[in-house]
């Protein structure tokens, strides 16, 4: 005989069983009735009642649970329409369901059944306060994976904010809708997304347990290596307590000098693969005494198929662990052994690893990787280098021995990737413009210390802006009609604008490249936010002002469609670009880092003379970003990302500080230019998916990033004849401004030769071409295919040679 559900009738509560056996002693039994809401009644199809509850099988990684029916509470202080729906529909899902017309009865019913799922009336708030309830509900420590759902009146009006209801401790809502389909779909969502997921999260609770109660020592660490769990063994074994590790980088934790050098480096090439390592290393105990273990650690692959977490497990070894119980140091030695021939195996999955705790190979390969990463001793490349040249003096003959000493001495240097500037007494313009470009000044202070302080940012103008492209006047859309051309004239859409050209060809190049739809931000934002970035240029500034930032932004995109490079970069690096070279120079006070060191500003000051300028465009700019929702293009990203981006955007600004010219382009070259030819020699265009290795690992895509943004930030010498010409004026002047305000407070003069009386224009324009531009535009080019800039740097450097050789000193020759 079938079971018929059935509705229980109590004096307060009113019990509702699906699927329950028809001969159930429940003492409620006896008072059934006819629920008016029954999926008869409303026409809800209903599934045939089985006798015995059916368990359903929830797979969670290797575990395999078994879920028993939902229990769901009914909270309604009346019967209605909505709560018949929801009694309809639970019973065809077959949930075991409580109604309860009470606060007080809805508390002494979940502390008796401990409730999956409460469906809370939040409609009438004259018969309880929902939102008082549900916080009484939360306070119970086993509600702690009960989803809770408030029922709302649907809005006349404006849609209402739903946090209130998240504040209180709801889940979610649901807005009223006494149809019993409804009712059950949004039954089935639930039980197929939140309280499933939080049946999953129960069963964390045994895992927690397991961990808690292992003799090994365990750590669980984020992707970015910050410590997020540590075990009670690990505590006793290491000295530390739980809450001086959590929350901690592992860098940040004391490392032994016991390992080999080059360990680090072998962990780290096989966990950033997402391969588990394993090995002995020693680590540094809190009392700093170094112990030696058999470590595993694994990646964890989660969120996007990206490493989300690492799982270290450590296991002391027994020489240096007295309270080790007898026979464990066998057991270790085999697990030595089995490392030994753990490369064999390639990924195969021991199965020791799986049913012993720490008794094999394969579980400590993983362990080690990260343990070494805070136990190792840090080795850079060119320590081994420098190693390997000590050893081979020892025995080598004595004219060799004193060569290798002056190559020992050349690579203890700081700078080996920056050329020695020699004396060049025929040429003041080329020492001048490095020494002013590529130091950070004589810092001989006069004891008058220019005092540029760090301001507030601007506000935007009150002048109007469009609010979409549509918007755009049409004078200046047309002179921004050819903005995809390389020979794209920016002094026309400066002029148009009235010195605003950023926020309007930010608009348009944003818009081609798709900028809103991958930050998920309206248009409105993006162009507050340019609004907001562009007041922060000065425009008093003869060459750095929104002009030069609109000038890089349109090469930056120009080279973000060149091949080679799209084959290269993911959106986000094409997202990153973008904003880098629209906030490259904001609030730039038109002095050089030399001058602000000197000077003794207070950015100089903040900053500790080091890329003072570059620090203070990238920090202001998420100032200016992050400081009004209006602005905040980034409101909406998901949290990893944003940072992603925030790395990439941050690094970029960075690289266009002059003092490490040298250091990215020859890494540029090395890293990227040779590899690619090495492969187009050996066969012809080279193997694509050897192309696509050089192209695209994280190293060299950052390489990438920076040397374009760098070819973009002073590819003046690369536009055309005339607008060369005009931002030569502009930067000159610019410097001939500092000259004369470094004359004025007395302080060191950083570049004599831009003196605006006896200054050379053509000259500085050679040097800097030759020292600075030449060879980053000739590698640029051998990557992104650029014959057309290369043709025009090449007239370029023509026009300013036969200028000099002319001994003009101007921009232009005199009218004949």
């Amino acid at each position: 005989m079938g079971c018929a559900s059935s509705i229980h009738i109590s004096d307060r509560v009113v019990y509702h069983s699906g699927k329950e056996s028809e001969d159930s002693h429940s003492p409620q039994q006896t008072n059934s009735t006819q629920h008016p809401g029954n999926p008869a009644a409303s026409g809800l199809p209903t599934k045939p009642a089985s006798c015995k509850p059916t368990l359903t099988e929830v797979p969670f990684g290797p575990m395999k649970l078994f879920k028993d029916q939902l229990q769901v509470l009914l909270v309604f202080a009346k019967e209605d329409s909505q709560s018949n729906g929801f009694c309809s529909a639970c019973e065809k899902a077959g949930f075991r369901c409580s109604v309860v017309r009470s606060a007080e009865s809805a508390a002494e019913s979940f502390q008796e059944k401990h409730h999956d799922l409460v469906i809370m009336d939040h409609r009438h708030s004259r018969h309880f306060d929902a939102e008082a309830l549900c916080r009484s509900i939360r306070a119970i420590p086993s509600s702690e994976n009960t989803v809770i759902v408030a029922v709302v009146k649907r809005p006349d009006r404006e849609e209402a904010s739903v946090m209130p209801l998240i504040n209180a401790g709801f889940n979610r809502r649901y807005v009223e809708n006494a149809n019993a389909m409804a009712c059950y779909n949004e039954l089935l969502q639930l039980e197929h997304g939140e309280l499933r997921a939080q049946f999953k999260l129960r069963a964390g609770n045994a895992i927690f347990t397991a961990l808690e109660q292992s003799q090994e020592a365990i750590e669980i660490t984020s992707e970015d290596q910050v410590i997020q769990y540590v075990n009670p063994a690990y505590e006793s074994i290491m000295g530390y307590q739980q809450g001086e590790l959590i929350g901690k980088e592992i860098i940040e934790v004391p490392k032994s000098e016991k390992n080999k050098p080059d360990l680090l480096e072998t962990i780290n090439s096989c966990i950033r693969k997402g391969k588990e390592w394993q090995g002995i290393y020693y680590a540094k105990k809190r009392n700093g005494d170094s112990i030696q273990q058999n470590v595993k650690i694994t990646p964890v692959i989660g969120q996007g198929g990206k490493i989300r977490h690492y799982v270290s497990i450590n296991r002391p070894l027994n020489d240096n662990n007295k309270n080790d119980k007898p026979g464990v140091q066998a057991e270790s030695q085999t697990d030595i052994q089995s490392s030994k021939h753990k490369d064999r195996r390639k990924g195969s999955l021991d199965v020791r690893s799986t049913t012993s705790r720490g008794s094999d190979g394969s579980s400590q390969r993983r362990h080690s990787s990260m343990a070494r990463i805070h136990s190792m001793t840090i080795e850079a490349p060119i320590t081994k280098v420098i190693n390997i040249i000590n050893a081979a003096q020892e025995s080598s003959p004595m004219p060799v021995a004193e060569a290798l000493d002056r190559v020992l001495e050349i690579l203890r240097t700081t700078e080996l990737y920056s050329p020695a500037l020699g004396t060049k007494d025929e040429d003041p313009h080329t020492n001048d413009l490095v020494g002013g470009l590529m130091t950070d000044g004589l810092r001989r202070l006069s004891g008058n210390e220019y005092i540029f302080s760090t301001k507030p940012p601007h506000a935007p103008s009150h002048l109007a802006t469009p609010l979409t492209l549509n918007d755009i006047p049409p004078r200046i859309a047309v002179t921004m009609e050819n903005e995809d051309s390389w020979d794209f004239d920016i002094f026309t859409v400066e002029a148009a604008t009235m010195k605003r050209p950023l926020t309007f060809l930010g608009m348009q190049i944003f818009s081609r490249f798709r900028v809103c739809e991958f930050l998920n931000c309206p248009e409105a934002v993006l162009r507050s936010w340019l609004q907001g970035v562009e007041a922060n240029y000065h425009s008093s500034n003869s060459y750095h002002n929104s002009t030069h930032a609109a000038d890089v932004l349109h090469a930056t995109a120009y080279f973000l469609c060149k091949e080679r490079v799209k084959q290269s970069l993911d959106p986000i690096d094409e997202v990153a670009a973008l904003i880098a070279a629209t906030v490259h120079d904001v609030d730039h006070p038109g002095r050089t880092n030399s001058f602000l060191c000197n000077a003794g500003s207070e950015l100089a000051i903040l900053y500790n003379d080091t890329a003072v300028l570059e620090s203070h465009h990238a920090a202001l700019a998420f100032q200016i970003t992050t400081r009004d929702d209006k602005c905040n293009i980034f409101k909406n990203m998901e949290r990893n990302e944003y940072r992603t981006l925030r790395q990439a955007i941050i690094d970029m600004v960075l690289a266009t500080e002059m003092t490490k010219h040298f250091e990215h382009v020859n890494k540029f070259v090395n890293s990227i230019n040779k590899p690619l030819a090495a492969l187009d020699e050996n066969g012809g265009n080279g193997d694509e998916e050897s192309v696509k290795g050089v192209l695209t690992t994280p190293e060299n895509r950052i390489l990438i990033k920076r040397m374009l943004i760098k070819c973009a930030d002073i590819s003046n010498p690369c536009r055309p004849q005339e607008l060369c010409i005009e931002w030569a004026g502009r930067i000159s002047e610019e410097y001939f401004a500092q000259t004369d305000e470094e004359k004025r407070q007395c302080l060191p003069v950083v570049m004599p030769v831009f003196d605006r009386n006896t200054c050379s224009i053509p000259k500085s324009q050679i040097s800097f071409i030759d020292y600075f531009i030449t060879d980053m535009f000739d590698a640029w080019d051998a990557f992104a295919d650029l014959p057309n800039l290369m043709q025009h740097l090449d007239n370029n450097f023509k026009y300013w040679k036969g200028m000099d050789d002319r001994k003009l000193h101007k921009l232009r020759p005199p009218p004949e």
